[in-house]
């Protein structure tokens, strides 16, 4: 029997985390990317890696997708719709071999909730454009479930940390910085819980379910950079007022919502156990292990 195929459209940080735990276990993976030196680079992994983008959707998509039992989804929309869903929903429609499909939207979904807990079945009231487009792209794949049978699942993600992008990391290069607006937090989650969720999810399917997927205690971004620096033994940068901050506006646009993200439901349905339940387990276990490795920086 051939080992279960592991399809990522898009292999980011994240995907990428996710697809190097299935291969260690003997997974074939296949994923798209944009670039022949990129698809090369993957080719010389181990991993089958085929070109695509918006305007560039696989060459023979039948042949790509052949044998694949698992999908990941991690292409966000862009300001036309979702380029996944637009050139390739009927071939994921007549894939018969797929046992089970991950969508990774985000926790923007919900909007501002001003600071209160939110859960899956909130409505949805994102406040940016890139947030709509979020809500659009999960119901186009939630409708190719109801419609298709495509046995999908979305995953709404927190704001993703993890070894090399971190806070001990911005910390290092310079660019943290401790903005102050009162009674804001953000929830966050470690990358490794993520995989360990969506794994979870490939061992328990509940076909057209969607789970929030963040630790236990949403924080102040302030007091993450404090922390760092702590475990850094460096001074923390200057405390700022949001309002003299000189943010961005797309660093600001973060600071538009504050909301708790619930994350009861991976926990009672999946069964997950946070690696990583708030942001100071996940600094400790990455300043431990460089440390270990001396690679302290």
């Amino acid at each position: 029997m051939a080992s279960p195929r592991l399809f990522v459209f898009g292999l980011g940080f994240t995907a990428r985390v996710f697809a190097d735990r299935l291969k260690a276990e003997g997974w074939r993976i296949a994923a798209t990317c944009r670039g022949e030196d990129k698809r090369a680079a993957l080719e010389a992994q181990g991993i089958e890696a085929f070109l695509f983008d918006r305007g560039r959707p696989l060459e023979d998509a039948r042949a790509a997708l052949a044998g694949t039992t698992h999908l990941l989804v991690s292409v966000p929309p862009d300001e036309r719709g979702d380029p996944v869903l637009d050139q390739h929903a009927m071939d994921l429609a007549d894939l018969r071999t797929l046992d089970w499909a991950g969508y990774l939207s985000t926790t923007g979904v919900y909007g501002d909730t001003k600071g209160e807990w939110v859960g899956e079945a909130a409505w949805l009231r994102p406040t940016g454009e890139r947030q709509k487009r979020r809500v659009e792209a999960e119901r186009g794949w939630l409708n190719l479930y109801r419609q298709y049978g495509v046995p999908l699942h979305v995953f709404r993600l927190a704001g993703i940390y993890g070894p090399g992008r971190s806070a001990l990391d911005n910390v290092r290069d310079g660019t943290a910085r401790r903005v102050d607006k009162p009674g804001q937090v953000f929830s966050r989650i470690h990358v490794e819980d993520i995989a360990a969720t969506l794994r979870a999810s490939m061992d328990k399917p509940t076909l057209g379910a969607v789970y929030n997927v963040a630790d236990d205690l949403p924080s102040p971004s302030h007091e993450v950079v404090s922390y760092a620096c702590g475990l850094l033994g460096v001074e923390p940068p200057p405390l700022l007022p949001f309002a003299e901050a000189g943010l961005s506006p797309m660093a600001a646009s973060f600071y538009a919502d504050c909301r708790r993200v619930k994350n009861d439901r991976i926990k009672r349905q999946l069964g997950v156990e946070l690696a990583y339940p708030d942001y100071r387990a996940g600094l400790d276990a990455q300043f431990a292990a460089e440390s270990a490795a001396g690679n302290g920086r």
